[in-house]
């Protein structure tokens, strides 16, 4: 018979402070993220943050410094799994315009199937969108440049400008006002800004999307 001390009755499971600990978190980023797509940052105090998740105004503290460290833990879940599910769809594509239409038109098709998270990036201030979508685009520029597949006069405004066709076009569709295919018609104008000659841009645009995997 073993004679090792028994735990006490009702004592705490290994790891049950700090399964719960990830379970507030968790319940404040995605508070966090609703009231920010509903209602913008600015509009949104932190107690109605700790509201909506159903937690006490001081647990907030226990896991972000402030109010911009939530909207950074928003931004990162909300757009690097989005990027990095791209990523691995347009991984064996050869043709970089066709990674970048593959992407651009993925995105405007999530905000049209997640409102939610389109409503999300369009609320967030234009600086904070662009910062969380950049390192992708940047990635995929540079590559597309060095190809000699993309020629821009200058890759930062080249940067912007993409990026804010992309939350143009994503309001509207957020709108109700885009029509069905403005993925193509939005990747197809991307494209003829990086260089492209109009009737390969429309081809490429039009290429069948890879299929996301799910995230």
């Amino acid at each position: 018979m073993s004679t090792a001390p028994r735990k006490p009755a009702g004592s705490p499971l290994p790891g049950r402070h700090a399964r719960r600990r990830e379970r507030t978190r968790t319940q404040l980023v995605d508070a966090a993220r609703t009231l920010f797509a509903r209602q913008g940052i600015d509009n949104t105090r932190i107690n109605e943050i700790t509201d909506e998740a159903d937690v006490g105004f001081g647990s907030f503290y226990n896991h972000f410094e402030s109010k911009e460290a939530i909207v950074e833990a928003v931004l990162a879940e909300a757009v690097a799994a989005q990027g990095e599910a791209i990523d691995a769809a347009t991984a064996e594509l050869d043709d970089l315009a066709e990674v970048v239409a593959a992407a651009h038109r993925s995105l405007l098709n999530l905000a049209r199937s997640d409102p939610d998270w389109g409503w999300l990036l369009i609320r967030l201030d234009l600086s904070l969108s662009l910062r969380a979508l950049g390192p992708f685009a940047r990635r995929d520029l540079e590559r597309g440049i060095k190809a000699g597949r993309f020629q821009v006069p200058n890759k930062r405004v080249a940067l912007f400008a993409m990026g804010g066709a992309l939350l143009g076009v994503m309001r509207d569709v957020l709108d109700g006002q885009a029509p069905k295919d403005a993925d193509r018609h939005h990747a197809e104008g991307v494209l003829r800004m990086l260089g492209l000659t109009a009737a390969d841009a429309a081809e490429v645009a039009r290429r069948p999307l890879p299929k996301l995997p799910v995230i």
